[in-house]
């Protein structure tokens, strides 16, 4: 198993495994820059920084669904209900740990359940995790009832607003997270089962190992993550609301693909993914400068994806 570990690869750099989206984000700073004034700015960076906290939060479990050959379309459904569920407990019981705790349990049911269907019932994972993305939008509307559940409470403002030696408290978690990360994909056996997941699951069941339990703890993580970034959604909006993350799976599921990961054989890497969350940043706060409508936003994103795959096909082919 040791040697699909080997794969990380920081462990033997070279400017041919560097992804399309590298230097396809080079370009975008280059032509933002050119294009508004306002765009390479301290507080405009430091913009950019704090609205990617959440979707590298979403992405880097993300990373590792896809690299098992799965997918999960339902993470941003279920940042909605449990940013729902987190609000519904702080305006109730106002305390935040508890609040958090509710939003955790939130994710994790769901990546449990997504994990139990695609692993035990042999589901195909998009058509599981569309079921419960369904069902997650439907309680966050019912528990709402289509309206803004409003927080106001310092401890949760204290979150987004707050700062740690200087650092704003989302980019320490962000971090944190990524770390964390790292360490469990390079440097565990969880890790290691991971890469084999995708790029050869019947060795492990072969090897007498509980491959099912590995693959029901890979959704779980992406459950978890999306309780933890319903934290800092809710700070941000200062508020629950039904709609607040619809369609955030996209961007995670862009920025994981543009970063290198692939739906076949294991491959993934996490920085690769970590530059991909900063692109599509990058393109929507340069887009917002320019006033593009969103709409126009998500066409770029998805551009941004066919690029990026096509400067890796052409790398691939030398």
């Amino acid at each position: 198993m040791n040697e699909i570990a080997m794969d990380e690869p920081s462990r033997s750099f070279s400017l041919a495994r560097v992804p399309g989206v590298a230097w396809i984000l080079g370009v975008l700073l280059i032509g933002f820059t050119a294009f508004s004034r306002d765009f390479l700015t301290g507080p405009n960076l430091h913009n950019i920084g704090l609205q990617s906290v959440i979707l590298l939060i979403l992405a880097l479990p993300q990373t590792m669904i896809i690299m098992t050959e799965g997918v999960d379309i339902a993470m941003g459904a279920v940042l909605t209900l449990a940013s729902v569920m987190l609000a519904w407990v702080l305006v109730h019981n106002g305390s935040l740990p508890l609040a958090l705790a509710a939003a955790l349990a939130t994710g994790l049911m769901f990546g449990l359940a997504n994990g139990m269907l695609v692993a035990l019932l042999k589901m195909p994972p998009f058509v599981v995790t569309l079921g419960t993305m369904g069902v997650a939008q439907g309680l966050a509307l019912i528990v709402t009832d289509g309206q803004s559940i409003v927080v106001n409470s310092d401890a949760l403002q204290a979150v987004y607003g707050g700062s740690l030696a200087g650092m704003p408290l989302p980019l320490l978690i962000a971090v944190a997270v990524y770390a964390f990360s790292h360490v469990l994909l390079y440097h565990t056996r969880f890790g290691t089962y991971v890469f084999a997941l995708g790029g050869n699951a019947e060795a492990l069941k072969l090897a007498g190992i509980r491959a099912n339990a590995y693959l029901i703890g890979v959704y779980v993580l992406g459950g978890l993550m999306a309780g933890l970034a319903a934290l800092i959604l809710t700070a941000r909006m200062s508020s629950g609301h039904p709609t607040s993350a619809i369609g955030m799976e996209f961007d995670a599921i862009a920025a994981v693909v543009v970063g290198g990961t692939s739906f076949e054989h294991g491959k993934g890497w996490l920085f690769g993914t970590l530059l991909g969350v900063v692109a599509v940043g990058v393109l929507r706060n340069g887009l917002n400068l320019l006033a593009i409508p969103s709409s126009a936003q998500v066409a770029c994103i998805g551009l941004l994806v066919i690029v990026a795959l096509f400067i890796d096909g052409l790398k691939g082919k030398q």
